[in-house]
């Protein structure tokens, strides 16, 4: 049975819906001052309640690292604001297209058009920066924007909510607070593009919900991203750069390294360097402010049942730190000799546990990701060139990192997305634009033309061009 609440919430969906694409429909190409004013207004929210932000989800969270919010939540949104205004004008303008040899001295151009109204749907992991990051694209791109955060984080969502409608009129921009049954009338409206970070369980179903409006959507989902150590890696670089890109958010981040392949004889190496690695960043672990709790109990339960089957399966825990279950401060675990068939080599981990994966030669790692679906992100530490190349050429994933992790995502000239498994479509600055736009083709004919020579009736004339149409180049 529907509850008046979520009948309020559904009407207040469909009522800003339909404000917005009244909106679009009397002002459908905004020009650039409008853009750049929705996108200063978001800055200075951003800027101006960052503390907010950063409270609401700690207490979403049970603990989250001020820094961490400030570093991949609040950072990005604005170093994407900026980099929009800097260059959204350029990204607006008609581009010239060339026109074949046998229809000149027609012309052709290409023109960027709203799409119209793009609706958000961002997850709990990182609920600013995912609720922000295409909503910014959106805006630049000319769209009105609709967001649903995740019923996750509540706390977080009523904020957004609120500092929002104070900056934005109900036409622009609006946030829309609900649960799942909201989300899932959210995903059924008739956006005329939808974008949803999430799981890939949750992403088949919003794509099944949108296809009922053939509304194109962009998945930003997940996957097994794995980390590749190459014989010639710079070793003590590699293992600290995992090591970060798997701890921060406590492991609750899309692109953290799934699972590590090494050389053989580098197993307890690497055990070793990253126990110190953990030392020296995350002193008293348990009670380190700088390591965020799982942000849900359900969560920490599930990572710990794909520790304890593991191990029970065969495979060896290394506890890198201890934790705290009462704060959900999850432990640092490595995995080894994990078998295949473990829930944790199958499932996303999404969390604090890493297992280490033995292969005798940089051909095995190839074929082992190869043989499993495409991951959003993949790490490779190598120093040879060659090496670098063939794995680039024999592996396909969302986005690559070369002798880093997590990096690539805040590159604005890069864009970010899935392939097959981990999503569909990408963003990120004019790749946003462009996600977020009709690219429309225009052919203008010119006054005088010979196109009528190749009009009815086909007579000798016709048959003599038509021979030079089809002449071999």
């Amino acid at each position: 049975m529907t509850t008046h609440r979520h009948a309020s919430a559904i009407d207040t969906l469909q009522t800003r819906f339909d404000t917005m694409r009244a909106a679009q429909a009397q002002a459908p190409f905004p020009d650039w001052s409008t853009r750049a004013d929705r996108l200063r207004r978001l800055d200075a929210l951003v800027r101006e309640n960052r503390d907010r932000f950063a409270a609401a989800i700690d207490a979403d969270f049970g603990h989250r690292a001020t820094p961490e919010t400030a570093l991949f939540e609040v950072f990005p949104v604005l170093s994407a604001i900026r980099h929009a205004l800097r260059h959204g004008r350029r990204w607006m303008r008609v581009r010239r297209a060339a026109t074949g040899f046998w229809f000149l001295p027609a012309h052709s151009r290409i023109r960027p058009q709203p799409l119209g109204v793009v609706g958000v749907v961002s997850p709990w992991n990182y609920p600013l920066q995912l609720a922000l990051w295409p909503a910014i694209d959106a805006l630049t791109a000319g769209n009105r924007v609709l967001c649903k955060p995740s019923e996750a984080t509540p706390r977080f969502g009523e904020l957004l909510a609120e500092l929002v409608a104070a900056r934005f009129g109900d036409d622009e921009f609006a946030v829309v607070n609900g649960d799942a049954e909201v989300s899932r009338r959210f995903c059924a409206l008739p956006f005329d593009h939808l974008v949803f970070t999430g799981s890939t369980a949750v992403g088949r179903e919003v794509m099944r919900t949108a296809a009922a409006n053939l509304t194109p959507v962009t998945l930003e989902l997940g996957g097994k991203s794995p980390a590749i150590l190459a014989p010639d890696a710079h070793f003590a670089h590699a293992v600290e750069r995992i090591v970060v890109g798997k701890l921060v958010n406590a492991g609750q981040t899309c692109v953290a390294p799934d699972y590590v392949l090494l050389p053989r004889d580098r197993v307890d190496d690497f055990i070793s360097a990253a126990r110190a690695c953990v030392a020296r960043m995350y002193p008293d672990l348990a009670d380190n402010d700088d390591y965020s709790a799982v942000a849900r109990e359900r969560d920490h339960q599930r990572l710990s049942a794909l520790r304890d089957e593991a191990v029970a399966a065969g495979a060896i825990a290394h506890e890198l730190a201890g934790g705290d279950a009462a704060t959900r401060r999850f432990p640092p675990t490595l995995l080894t000799e994990v078998p295949p068939s473990a829930r944790v080599m199958q499932e996303e981990i999404f969390g604090p546990i890493l297992p280490l994966v033995a292969c005798d030669t940089i051909d095995d790692a190839i074929t082992h990701v190869s043989a499993r679906p495409r991951p959003l992100a993949l790490y490779l530490f190598a120093r040879d060139r060659a090496t670098i190349d063939r794995v680039l050429d024999r592996t396909c994933a969302g986005g690559v990192c070369v002798n880093d992790t997590l990096l690539h995502l805040g590159q604005h000239s890069l864009p970010f997305g899935g392939i097959g498994a981990s999503g569909m479509g990408a963003y990120h600055g004019e790749h946003g634009f462009r996600r977020f736009s009709h690219m429309k083709p225009v052919f203008a004919q010119a006054r005088i033309n010979a196109i009528g020579w190749l009009e009815p009736p086909y007579r000798k004339r016709f048959a003599r061009l038509l021979r030079l149409l089809l002449r071999n180049p």
